[in-house]
């Protein structure tokens, strides 16, 4: 190797040691920084040429820098209740606003970003924003509906309104004829009742009194606006002497429930609203007890007006959002409900250290890395989420701090050559003089 080629590969030294040693100021900068993964540096030797010999006529050394980004960083508590973690594989799904948007309106642009960084906050707009300004995606809820969408889109929680709650119970209560008369015409009550999504309809509680029997009264449930909606009920009532509930039989003469004295009187009813079928109970008190359904004795003409009503809540004032280990955005309002307004996604990817690193700790797919696959927390390989928690950086600075004087005594070495070798160049040219 002559002089000229021991200098090319000092130079070359030098570069490699200088790529080395900004990727480990890099790495201890960042030590702080939620969900930085640390890089790495390794050396790779070039052969430029061979001599007639077959040995090298001069070699190279070059800095190869090595991503992580599957590596776990160590998760910590924190007092930001909004603040999520993924313990296992996995990135966030985020969106960065468009240049042309505007205080009043937010567009995003159509570059997908992924990251670790989960300490989200609230901006004034609604929107889940982390610390370095990515928005975070996810399912969002139609607040009409109640359904889930099955496309990502930026979550944002503003103008939550509370859903009524899906009826499970229709309670009467009152009054509904006479013990002492078969001549009562049939008794209707109203209540709305709401599915699923917290939709209303309509239920029709029907009581007619059988003409040789004044104990014995038939009670079916139906939704005049939507004939095919609940399912066909028809069940006998028969009361005591003392206008108490005594028993209740479907159809076919069969037994609903106990006939003992305290015990619960209800009428399963079956209904079917998008597709969705909800039982609903139509509680009726209890057997014997007079809180219920009743009927008028001659010994007791008092009666009290019947009331037919949902279990269904129907209003709240929206209070703040509970993040859910499962990617589950909960809305809690001021009646004590919690309903889904969003669900968080997370993507996976075949070779995440493939991903082309960005400003603000997130990454964009490239071909190496493959097209990402995305889904609800825990789908595709993903890991779980810790709320109230940050994922800390992964750099080492015990490592690291040892590895900065190994590269910077490595650069030092390298000097030496350029400086030997000019010396021997120097030399070289005095010989001519």
């Amino acid at each position: 190797m002559s002089i000229f080629n021991a200098l090319t590969t000092a130079v070359t030294g030098l570069n490699a040691q200088s790529s080395a040693f900004t990727t480990l100021s890099n790495n201890i900068a960042n030590s702080q920084t939620t969900g930085y993964k640390a890089q790495t540096t390794s050396f790779q030797d070039f052969v430029t040429g061979a001599s007639s010999s077959g040995n090298a006529s001069s070699d190279t050394v070059a800095a190869v820098t090595s991503s992580h980004n599957d590596n776990q960083g160590t998760i910590s508590s924190s007092t930001n209740t909004l603040a999520l973690a993924i313990s296992g594989e996995g990135f966030f799904d985020v969106s960065q606003p468009a240049s042309a948007s505007t205080a009043n309106s937010v567009t995003f642009s159509n570059q997908d970003y992924y990251t670790r960084n989960g300490d989200f906050t609230l901006n004034n707009d609604g929107y889940l924003v982390n610390t370095s300004g990515y928005y975070l995606n996810g399912y969002m809820v139609d607040g009409t509906t109640g359904q889930l969408s099955n496309y990502l889109s930026q979550i944002q929680i503003a103008d939550i309104g509370f859903r009524p709650t899906e009826t499970t119970t229709l309670t009467l209560t009152g009054t509904i004829g006479s013990s002492t008369s078969s001549s009562a015409t049939p008794a209707s009550y109203t209540s709305p009742i709401y599915d699923s999504q917290g939709t209303a309809h309509e239920a029709d509680v029907t009581w007619t009194q059988d003409s040789s029997n004044p104990l014995s009264w038939t009670v079916s449930v139906s939704d005049p606006t939507n004939a095919s909606a609940i399912s066909a009920n028809s069940y006998t009532v028969t009361f005591g002497s003392d206008g108490t509930v005594a028993s209740i039989a479907d159809s076919s003469g069969s037994s609903i429930g106990s006939t003992f004295s305290g015990s619960s009187a209800k009428i399963p009813i079956t209904a079917t609203y998008n597709g969705v079928p909800q039982t609903i109970n139509l509680n009726l008190g209890t057997i014997g007890g007079t809180s219920g359904v009743t009927l008028s004795t001659a010994s007791s003409t008092s009666s009290q007006t019947p009331q037919l009503a949902s279990d269904s809540v129907t209003s709240g004032t929206y209070e703040d959002i509970t993040m859910v280990t499962d990617g589950s955005i909960m809305a809690n309002f001021s009646n004590g409900d919690s309903q889904l307004v969003a669900k968080i996604a997370l993507s996976n990817f075949a070779n995440p250290d493939a991903l082309e690193a960005v400003s603000g700790q997130a990454y964009v797919a490239t071909n190496d890395s493959g097209s990402p696959k995305t889904g609800m927390v825990g789908a595709n390989g993903t890991g779980t989420l810790k709320t109230s928690s940050t994922e800390g950086s992964t750099t080492d600075l015990t490592s690291d701090l040892s590895n900065l004087i190994v590269t910077q005594q490595a650069y030092s070495a390298n000097t030496k050559i350029v400086t030997t070798a000019n010396s021997m160049l120097q030399t070289t040219i005095d010989m001519i003089r």
